[in-house]
């Protein structure tokens, strides 16, 4: 509000004069300015009630920061105004209404008082409002920037420009823009602290015209934005009026009704703005075709896949690690390692956010270990939606990327028709079998899933149907294979490998305990009448009945067993309440394996070896025999090449240590030695026999049996050194089963000692070795690098009994 000295009462002060100040929060107050303030802080109702009770009159300046205490005054600006007031309302809260009107500006020179009321001593700025031919310039645009920006601004009074035309000073027109003008405090401040009337109408003009930029830019958009409501509005109503019009007249149109559904599915879509646009795009050519069109119905097709996949829907992660542990361990037994890496990956999405990228993660194992089943325990855990896609004979690129819609009857890849079926955009998505991809003249689909399991790439994934592109990047992916070999190497370097070995025989004893038999007793209808499995028979089962490396036929043999008592159990019979090992030939007949067992004697040429396989580690004796001949060597029992080369350097080394050993080292050109590993009907392969081969041959040629109790590992070189081997943790618990105490293993591999469990480590010696110079003392009875080797049979020949076993594939030696 604009007005004169004569609207309020007091006096004006004189030139140089002590007056109470009000500080002000976001404002500053202008000269002939009225103004209604609201007070309720102690010290500025304290300036107000001297103020009243002297002249009327108080210095208003404005505060820098809106946090500062009333008392500060160095967050009090020093140019303030001298201010009379009228009329003081007290409200019921403690706040006073007051009503002031700027009069002239003043200079602090020196706070005076702090309390209880803020002083200050002041004097008034004259400040020169001549009219000169710059004034009158800037005068005239001003007022031309002000109308245009009353016109655009939605806040101003119309007739703030009327009272501005009607200001004939400069100053006073200066002052009156600059209160009205939506400003903050401190360019308020600044036209406040100008005196100079023209620099102070020159600032003002630069400011208007920065707030008229600004005003025509929102009245731009603004009216963009009305454009469209209206638009929608125009084409809603419309809508509405034909529906209610067909429904009155009894003809509303399927059709309609159709493209209305259409296009309410997509405004609640909340497609990305490329799919957005083209959905819209394909809905108006869908609108403008008509029904028996070829092209209508593919467009319909393609609309409704583009609405009903998920687009920007997410399952929320759980936050709780110790409720994900419990699922985990609910759900599978064992598997430290894959259970602490997905603990790792939600804390780390707790601490992180989404900034992480979903890793991408490979199970290796054997069948029957459960790696698809960990893969549902893994969604559990987090909370998420489980999908599953089988790659096994896929041979077809367009099986991942979909084909193009030129193709009659195309359809999106099954990754985006598996994303449908998950709901969200967050899912942990399964590739089960990626080993078992094919590839021929139709594409390589192994390639296709490179973009698929890149983060770098997956944002942004490319499906020949969909044409536009779909994020992938939210996904946790679990690849699942039995074996890497097949597994191309560039798709192979995208996945973090996590190794499922096959389960040891403690292990086989607690999952059958915490979950077949359970599951068992439940299929099979014997939740009322619960049978017991003893620790003997269940290993019987695992050791006779089973070789694998999972679990599968040990449900299958357990499940067999509950059958056959539940079929006694409907025919009212008597049957076993406790299921001992002597029951076992009874329910399943005779057992199909067996496994090897320590010897019965301690025998010369008889060496104990321990091998892997996938379904477990076992051990195996090696013989040697030494017959007269022309120093020939004769290798059977169905032996790979590597496992030939460490024969050769097995016997190597024994002949350049004939002189260490005892032996007379032409008596090998008079003898052929024979090397057979029993079970020739399972292929064999690998070098980690070597020192077991070189115990036999030594022991064969020397004459010195070797302990029955003893088995040994490790690749052997010219030197006798003894080098790592993998596979340590099946060949020691192999070795432990088949009851031997004492097992001798490369120095190198104690580093794998820790899979080994404690309970076994304990029970056994495990000794490691360097060199064939520590392996002969612990291997033989009496060591063979002792001088005076017995005498001997040059006809010496064994014979072992052997249980045949079927082909189960190649050992690992």
């Amino acid at each position: 509000m604009f007005g004169d000295e004569v609207l309020f009462g007091g006096s004006v002060s004189d030139d140089s004069n002590e007056l109470p100040v009000l500080p002000l929060i976001n404002a500053v107050l202008f000269p002939q300015m009225v103004v209604p303030l609201f007070v309720n802080r102690e010290r500025s109702l304290a300036a107000i009630e001297e103020a009243l009770a002297e002249a009327r009159t108080i210095l208003v300046v404005a505060q820098r920061s809106t946090d500062a205490d009333e008392s500060d005054t160095e967050q009090l600006y020093q140019i303030g105004v001298e201010a009379s007031i009228g009329r003081v309302l007290k409200l019921p809260d403690g706040t006073s209404s007051v009503l002031v009107q700027g009069r002239r500006r003043m200079r602090v020179l020196e706070w005076t008082q702090t309390d209880p009321s803020l002083h200050a001593r002041v004097e008034v700025i004259v400040s020169d409002d001549e009219r000169t031919l710059a004034v009158e310039a800037l005068m005239r645009g001003v007022l031309a920037s002000y109308e245009k920006v009353v016109k655009l601004s939605r806040t101003m009074p119309d007739d703030a420009y009327i009272a501005a035309l009607n200001v004939e000073e400069p100053g006073p027109l200066a002052d009156l823009i600059a209160s009205t003008l939506p400003l903050d405090v401190a360019k308020r401040q600044i036209l406040l602290e100008l005196i100079d009337v023209e620099e102070r109408l020159r600032r003002l003009s630069l400011m208007l015209s920065q707030e008229l930029d600004v005003l025509e830019l929102e009245n731009h958009i603004q009216n963009q934005v009305q454009k469209e409501v209206d638009r929608s509005q125009r084409d809603f109503f419309l809508r509405e009026q034909l529906k209610a019009i067909q429904t009155e007249l009894g003809q509303e149109d399927p059709l309609t009704r159709e493209f209305g559904d259409l296009q309410e599915r997509l405004l609640l879509a909340d497609l990305p703005p490329k799919v957005q646009a083209k959905a819209e795009e394909e809905l108006s050519r869908l609108e403008m075709m008509p029904p028996i069109a070829p092209e209508y119905s593919v467009i319909r097709t393609y609309l409704d896949w583009l609405l009903d996949l998920p687009w920007s829907k997410t399952s929320e992660d759980t936050s709780d690690l110790t409720e994900a542990a419990r699922v985990l361990d609910r759900n599978h037994y064992g598997l430290k390692k894959v259970k602490e890496r997905i603990l790792e990956f939600i804390a780390v999405r707790m601490l992180a956010g989404a900034k992480i990228k979903s890793p991408i993660l490979c199970f290796v194992g054997p069948p029957g270990v459960g790696k698809t089943s960990l893969g549902r325990s893994v969604a559990d855990a987090l909370g998420r939606e489980f999908v599953r896609l089988s790659l096994g004979g896929v041979h077809d690129e367009a099986e991942v990327r979909g084909h193009r819609r030129t193709y009659i009857g195309a359809m999106p890849g099954r990754i985006i028709q598996t994303m449908k079926d998950a709901g969200t955009v967050n899912p942990v998505f399964m590739l089960d079998e990626i080993d078992k991809l094919g590839a021929d003249f139709r594409g390589d689909p192994a390639s296709a899933l490179l973009e698929v399991l890149d983060p770098e790439q997956n944002s942004t994934f490319a499906d020949h149907y969909l044409d536009v592109p779909y994020d992938l990047s939210k996904i946790m992916f679990i690849t699942t294979a039995n074996m890497l070999d097949p597994i191309a190497e560039p798709l192979l370097d995208r996945m973090e490998i996590v190794e499922l070995p096959g389960y040891i025989e403690e292990e086989k004893l607690q999952i059958a305990r915490q979950f077949l038999i359970p599951k068992q007793l439940e299929a099979n209808g014997l939740h009322d009448h619960p049978i017991k499995f003893t620790d003997d028979t269940l290993r019987a089962l695992i050791r006779t009945y089973t070789w694998e490396a999972g679990v599968r036929n040990l449900e299958r043999e357990i499940g067999a067993i509950c059958r056959k008592v539940a079929r006694r159990v409907a025919e009212k019979k008597s049957y076993p309440h406790r299921i001992v090992p002597g029951m076992l030939d009874g329910f399943l007949g005779q057992p199909p394996y067996d496994y090897g067992r320590v010897e019965e004697r301690d025998e010369v040429g008889v060496a104990t070896g321990m091998v892997w396989s996938m379904n477990g580690g076992d051990v195996i004796a090696i013989e040697t025999a030494v017959i007269d001949g022309k120093g020939t060597i004769t290798l059977t029992g169905q032996l790979g090449d590597v496992m030939q080369e460490s024969a050769q350097a097995a016997l190597s080394y024994a002949r350049a240590s004939a002189r260490r050993l005892g032996i007379d080292s032409k008596r090998f050109e008079k003898v052929d030695i024979h090397i057979h590993v029993p079970e020739g009907g399972v292929p064999k392969d690998g070098p980690s026999a070597g020192i077991t081969l070189a115990c036999s041959v030594i022991s064969a040629l020397t004459y010195r049996p070797l302990r029955r109790d003893v088995s040994m590992t490790g690749e052997i070189t010219l030197r006798g050194r003894v080098l790592p081997i993998g596979g340590l943790r099946e060949k020691v618990l192999g070795a432990y089963r088949a009851g031997i105490t004492t097992v001798i293993i490369p120095t190198k591999n104690l580093r794998d000692l820790d899979d080994v469990p404690a309970n076994v480590r304990r029970k056994m010696t495990i000794i490691p070795v360097k060199h064939m110079d520590e392996v002969l003392p612990i291997a033989f009875i009496t060591n063979p690098l002792e001088r005076g080797a017995p005498q001997h049979d040059d006809g010496l020949a064994l014979t072992l009994p052997l249980v045949e076993q079927p082909n189960v594939g190649t050992a690992e030696l």
